[in-house]
């Protein structure tokens, strides 16, 4: 992965009448990676899609796609699939398909061509003269995805991409956007669902209420949330367990997998170590694995969000379910 900058944000501020959608905003995304942007519905995610693709303008800051001045003729080069879908329902899948290669500057021929490689690669070439309001809403998504790469570009935005996929075509394009990057291509995915992108994004950004909370490689922001927290899977006796370590440490969790078979989370004081702590539990239980705890990508926003707004973390989640109930009603 390049430490190329492909894409830059210059405190980017933009307003709607009274609401504010992005706070003065800066993100830098490298060259062939897959970059998170991530938070709530609402938090301003789509907001600066919408100034990538120059459908709306921002009020102040700059844009720059590959060191230059975000200009109309960056269009080509950036492929976009929004979280609104749309295609023409009474148009054939292969002609619509074939139709929006022309409109990206692809020849009938080439286009042809790109479009045969994918259809076969999704499993759907027998849909090419089925009408769309034919297909179901995960069939209308492939096609959208397809018609969103085909020509290529170098930075390509996918907003909530995984939105009513079943699991299998979910990993079916995740493994896509992993092959589409290794082969140069720059992608932006935004989601509200932080789960799904942990598998698959090198660097996140995260956004609550129009302001960036946090940025960074992502494996460098989970060992920044790392807190001193360990899997023990043991057997043996749960009160000699507890007995064997006094002070030093803090049981957080534990679940029964058998009899006599556990597994704890243990949060390591400060001051004491991993090796100190299984020297003292060691005669008196069988240990059978130890493993780091990792923060997920959920925990690591609640976490970000408390210390930046210098709140609990039980705020932050009590504020966040009242968002959600609001989005579902």
């Amino acid at each position: 992965m390049s430490n190329e900058i492909i894409f830059k944000a210059e405190n980017i501020v933009k307003s709607y009448a009274a609401h504010t959608a992005l706070d003065d905003v800066s993100i830098e995304v490298p060259k062939q990676s897959v970059y998170g942007l991530l938070g709530p519905n609402g938090a301003g995610k789509t907001s600066l899609i919408r100034i990538i693709n120059q459908i709306t303008a921002p009020d102040s800051g700059a844009v720059y796609l590959n060191g230059e001045r975000l200009r109309r003729e960056h269009i080509s080069q950036i492929g976009y699939l929004p979280e609104e879908r749309g295609l023409y329902k009474k148009m054939k899948v292969g002609e619509q398909a074939l139709y929006l290669a022309q409109l990206k500057g692809m020849d009938k021929k080439e286009a042809k061509e790109a479009l045969n490689h994918w259809f076969k690669k999704f499993d759907i070439l027998a849909w090419w003269d089925k009408k769309v309001e034919e297909l179901s809403k995960g069939m209308a998504q492939k096609i959208q995805f397809i018609t969103t790469v085909m020509h290529r570009p170098q930075l390509l935005i996918l907003d909530e991409p995984f939105s009513g996929f079943d699991p299998i075509n979910t990993n079916l394009v995740k493994s896509e956007i992993l092959k589409l990057r290794d082969q140069g291509t720059t992608i932006i995915l935004s989601t509200h669902n932080m789960g799904s992108v942990e598998e698959i994004c090198d660097h996140i950004t995260l956004i609550n209420k129009s302001k960036k909370v946090l940025d960074g490689k992502l494996t460098d922001v989970k060992a920044k949330f790392s807190d001193e927290e360990y899997l023990i899977e043991f057997k043996g006796n749960v009160v000699s367990f507890a007995n064997a370590v006094w002070g030093g440490w803090e049981l957080v969790n534990r679940e029964q997998l058998g009899e006599h078979h556990f597994l704890a989370t243990i949060k390591l004081m400060e001051g004491n170590t991993l090796n100190n702590y299984l020297k003292s539990i060691l005669e008196h239980v069988e240990v059978l694995g130890v493993n780091k705890r990792i923060p997920s990508m959920n925990e690591i926003f609640i976490k970000a969000v408390a210390q930046k707004d210098n709140v609990s973390a039980e705020e932050v989640e009590q504020s966040l379910n009242q968002e959600n109930t609001q989005d579902n009603e």
